[in-house]
C-alpha cells in the first residue's frame, strides 16, 4: 500500500512571517532526508525564495506559453533537496487572487506529480479565506492539517478568525485544525492575548517564536534562519514545532468568534494588557 504524505497547509495574514516558518520547516523536514513538496500559493510569487534563493519561474507565468507542463517544468530543487513550486497569478490589479493556486494544483495532477512518494507536502497559502480560491487546498482535500500563523496584533487575529471560519467550514469527516502559531513576540503579554484567543475560540496555541534580529537578517540575505542560526531559541522551538506536526492528532473543531465577540475581545485585551479602555 502507498504511504500517504504528511499534508500540511500554512495559512495567515499577508507579512506576518508565514512564508519564513513554512519554508524553513520544509527545509529542516528535507534535512532529516523527507521528500518534500513545497507549493507557494502567494500572487507574488516569493514564498519559495529562502529555499531555492533565486525567483523561480510560476505556473500561471509559464501557462501564457503554452498549454501544458510538465512535472519538471513546475519543480525547482531548493536547499536540503525541498522541490518547490510557485502557483503565481495575475498581475496586480488583474484577475482572481485565487486563479493560481486552482490552476496549479490542476496542472500538478495533468503533470501526476501529487502520485509522487512525497513524505511531506505543504502549501504555504495567503489570506484570510475570503476567496474561494485561496480555499483550495481545504476546500478540494488537498490538505490534512491547517496552521495558522499569527500575532497579537488585532487586525492579524481578525484575519486568523476568519481562517478559522474556513477550516471549520470545509472540516467533512475529520477537523482540519492543527495549532495556531504565534510570531513576532516582543513581550509576555502578546502571548497571554494569543492564549485567551485561543481558549475563546476553543483551538490550541502550538508555539511562539520571538521577534529576532537573526530572522531579519537571514530573510535580507535569502537564508534559512534555523541553518544560519541554528542554537536560538526560534531554531530549537521551530524543531520541537515539526515535532509537534509529525506527531500530531486530530484536533477539536474551531469555534471562530462572531464578530460582535471579535470587537469586544479587542476591545477586552486593550483593558487588560495595555491599561486602555474603548474611549
Amino acid at each position: 500500500m502507498k504511504k500517504q504524505p504528511l499534508r500540511i497547509a500554512f495559512y495567515g495574514k499577508g507579512g506576518i512571517g508565514k512564508s519564513t516558518i513554512a519554508a524553513n520547516l520544509s527545509a529542516m523536514f528535507g534535512k532529516q532526508g523527507k521528500r518534500v513538496l513545497h507549493i507557494g500559493c502567494d500572487p507574488k510569487a516569493d514564498a519559495t525564495r529562502l529555499l531555492t534563493e533565486v525567483r523561480i519561474p510560476s505556473v500561471l507565468q509559464q501557462l501564457g506559453e503554452r498549454e501544458h507542463l510538465k512535472a519538471e517544468d513546475m519543480l525547482f530543487s531548493g536547499r536540503h533537496g525541498v522541490q518547490c513550486v510557485e502557483a503565481g497569478g495575475p498581475e496586480a490589479g488583474r484577475g482572481c487572487a485565487g486563479l493560481g493556486i486552482t490552476t496549479a494544483v490542476e496542472e500538478l495532477q495533468y503533470a501526476n506529480v501529487f502520485e509522487e512518494p512525497w513524505d511531506v507536502i505543504l502549501y504555504d497559502v495567503l489570506g484570510d479565506v475570503v476567496c474561494g480560491g485561496f480555499s483550495v487546498p481545504m476546500r478540494k482535500n488537498f490538505v490534512d492539517q491547517v496552521y495558522v500563523v499569527t500575532s497579537s496584533d488585532y487586525m492579524a487575529l481578525f484575519a486568523a478568525n476568519n481562517i478559522l471560519k474556513g477550516i471549520r467550514h470545509y472540516s467533512r469527516s475529520a477537523s482540519l485544525f492543527g495549532g495556531l502559531i504565534l510570531n513576532h513576540v516582543r513581550q509576555e503579554a502578546e502571548i497571554s492575548i494569543a492564549e485567551v484567543f485561543a481558549r475563546q475560540t476553543h483551538t490550541q496555541l502550538l508555539t511562539w517564536f520571538k521577534e529576532d534580529s537573526s530572522i531579519k537578517c537571514a530573510d535580507f540575505q535569502k537564508r534559512l534562519f534555523a541553518d544560519a542560526f541554528p542554537e536560538t531559541e526560534n531554531s530549537c522551538r521551530l524543531r520541537e514545532l515539526m515535532g509537534k506536526i509529525e506527531g500530531a492528532k486530530e484536533q477539536e473543531l474551531p469555534v471562530p468568534l462572531p464578530q460582535e465577540e471579535m470587537e469586544r475581545f479587542g476591545i477586552q485585551m486593550a483593558e487588560a494588557w495595555y491599561g486602555k479602555s474603548k474611549n
